[in-house]
């Protein structure tokens, strides 16, 4: 069912008019649409992105939970706009853990979709329990509801899914790794590393590119606990007010290769924590 403007008019274009290529790029990789089941309906793209604009970022990611079927119409509002875009998803390992994956493009993130899917309880998803889950077009229309339950995790574990995404050539991420719940170190004490061969990625590398703190997180406490990690602080946001409240900024290009030569040089910034919101 067709239900445009219901998240706003998608027509009201601000834009980008900055060059990407080169100099401080600021971002937010962590930013979840109507799609998630816990973000408020007003999150569709096109607010994401208008949100984005106007607080003066050069490159965001979508990251659902578990899917990311939403990546083809932000990819489309940020083309629109002027901004860059990567696209992900946020996924709950089965460790329950969570974790970004990233990519350039959305048909990798669509692959990674599948990947996740296959590995999901096949329960249908009740939004009287759960929330809803649209899909939505570019310009606002809700095309289909997504049935699988988003809210829950799924059975691959951090070494087949930091793996699977460096095989599609993403950036997988330690996400709000300062939280008790749902973190690698609040839940395995930890930021686990490849032990075996068999846990050895494809580049030779960790299974995770970066970490990620909170908006809230404390900087001075966790950075002795995350070791040579690149550092990010991206803003989680489930509603529009929270979109690129925090962010990371650094020298370079906004892409997957741009960002895996930033967090290798270790050459992050993140803005201060919120001490209130």
């Amino acid at each position: 069912m067709g239900t445009s403007g219901f998240f706003g008019n998608a027509d009201t274009q601000l834009r980008r008019p900055i060059c990407y290529n080169s100099g401080i790029v600021k971002f937010d990789l962590h930013i979840h649409s109507c799609l998630s089941p816990c973000a408020n309906l007003e999150m569709a793209p096109s607010e994401i992105v208008r949100k984005a604009v106007s607080s003066g970022m050069d490159g965001i990611a979508l990251t659902d939970h578990q899917s990311a079927r939403n990546t083809p119409a932000i990819a489309e509002c940020a083309r629109r706009a002027g901004i860059k875009c990567l696209f992900g998803m946020e996924v709950q390992t089965a460790e329950e853990v969570h974790t970004l994956a990233l990519f350039d493009t959305v048909e990798q993130a669509l692959e990674m979709t599948e990947w996740v899917y296959a590995a999901m309880p096949k329960r249908v998803n009740d939004p009287e329990t759960f929330g809803d889950q649209p899909i939505v077009t570019w310009d606002d229309d809700i095309v289909e509801m997504e049935w699988r339950i988003l809210a829950m995790g799924c059975r691959r574990t951090i070494p087949e899914t930091a793996t699977k995404v460096h095989e599609l050539g993403g950036l997988y991420i330690a996400a709000h790794v300062d939280r008790a719940n749902h973190s690698v170190i609040g839940t395995l004490g930890m930021i686990p590393e490849p032990m075996v061969e068999s846990e050895q990625q494809p580049d030779g590398g960790r299974f995770f590119d970066a970490v990620e703190l909170s908006r809230t997180a404390d900087e001075s406490m966790w950075l002795p606990k995350i070791g040579d990690y690149a550092v990010t602080r991206s803003s989680d946001a489930h509603n529009i007010e929270d979109v690129a409240r925090v962010w990371t900024e650094a020298e370079g290009e906004f892409s997957v290769a741009g960002l895996k030569a930033i967090f290798a040089a270790k050459a992050t910034r993140i803005s201060p924590r919120l001490t209130s919101f």
